[in-house]
């Protein structure tokens, strides 16, 4: 009797873990990341695959491309989601920005103070989430869907080779690695220091050699590219902009699914928008240890230091609206959205303190 009980588990069992369809799937999703399995853009896909192929009881079948299979930059991966030869990708800010330039608002420092009001702005629904979606399709003559924006690294923060950094007056003079776009140089020219574009996969060795002393990245990129190795010491946790991955799909691949089949793929995309958000907070408690441990030096600015970076930094905010296509109204937007989000959160946060 006790072996037959035990035999029906073990079936049970393997039922229960066996995937939900054997059959081949009606509907194949092709989604891609120019990253690696180590990466965030990965964690959240592995969710996105899991939750749509399970919810759509085997109907949708979802393929992960991690790299450059697909495509290898923002402005081709966006002409594969548009022409459908790739049906989900995530862009960065400024690898979306050749497209959508707009979008770069996300870069502009100091105007999220911390994960949760970022994690609001971001949620579907917000003001500022309605006018990126309406602008991302009108500018794609409706080839384009944004689906969701979620995080890829956590917070960009100072760091570099030579000193600790404490005020903006502190950056004066350092060589800052920033990609090819005109905002991250902007900023770094409004904070006294002098931005110098370099491809990533050069970067270690630019540290290495001198060609930059500094860089703009969170701190998971930081080890996971073994920089320290290279020379980089000195961390400052200014927390200047929020590491927003915007995650886009064909319009007319989810246009063609049904209205049960598309709210599986909306709900997706917040499970993988949580997925993203959570993953750099839990990956940064080993990557700061591993830092310090490595004898790094990790400062934290004081409220009044903070302004000072945010006061030097003004003026890219003017610049930003003067000079991107949209920049004024996706500006507006952000702003208004985090002033929403912030009285939201301190209503809340008043209510549980009661």
């Amino acid at each position: 009797m006790i072996k037959k009980l035990l035999q029906m588990l073990m079936v049970s069992a393997m039922v229960a873990g066996a995937p939900l369809a054997a059959a081949a799937a009606d509907i194949t999703l092709r989604a891609t990341a120019n990253s690696n399995e180590n990466d965030e853009d990965y964690d959240g896909l592995i969710v996105f695959k899991n939750y749509v192929e399970n919810a759509s009881n085997g109907q949708i079948e979802v393929e992960i491309f991690m790299g450059t299979q697909l495509c290898s930059n923002g402005t081709e991966c966006a002409q594969g989601v548009a022409d459908g030869s790739i049906d989900v990708v995530i862009l960065t800010s400024s690898g979306a920005a050749g497209i959508f330039p707009y979008v770069q608002v996300l870069d502009l420092p100091y105007l999220m103070a911390d994960d949760r009001i970022a994690e609001g702005v971001m949620q579907n629904g917000s003001e500022f989430m309605n006018l990126m979606k309406e602008k991302v399709q009108e500018d794609s003559q409706g080839a384009i869907r944004l689906m969701t924006i979620g995080n890829t690294g956590g917070w960009r923060n100072f760091a570099n080779t030579k000193r600790r950094v404490q005020n903006p007056g502190d950056l004066d003079g350092l060589k800052i690695r920033t990609v090819v776009a005109d905002l991250p140089q902007e900023l770094v020219k409004a904070l006294g220091a002098s931005p110098t574009p370099i491809p990533w996969p050069e970067l270690f060795t630019s540290f290495q050699t001198g060609v930059v002393e500094g860089s703009k990245n969170g701190i998971t990129d930081i080890m996971g590219m073994k920089f320290p190795d290279a020379g980089l010491k000195y961390v400052t946790l200014d927390g200047h902009a929020y590491m927003g991955a915007l995650w886009f799909m064909n319009n007319e691949k989810f246009m063609s699914l049904s209205p049960e089949l598309q709210r599986v793929v909306l709900d997706g995309f917040h499970a993988l928008q949580q997925a993203t958000f959570a993953s750099p907070k839990r990956k940064s408690i080993e990557a700061y240890q591993e830092f310090v441990a490595g004898g790094g030096d990790l400062y934290v600015p004081t409220p009044e230091e903070k302004a000072a970076f945010q006061e030097a930094a003004a003026p890219v905010y003017d610049w930003f609206k003067s000079n991107i296509d949209g920049g004024e109204e996706s500006f507006n937007a952000l702003t208004s959205t985090v002033d929403t989000v912030s009285a939201e959160i301190d209503k809340a946060r008043a209510t549980d303190m009661q």
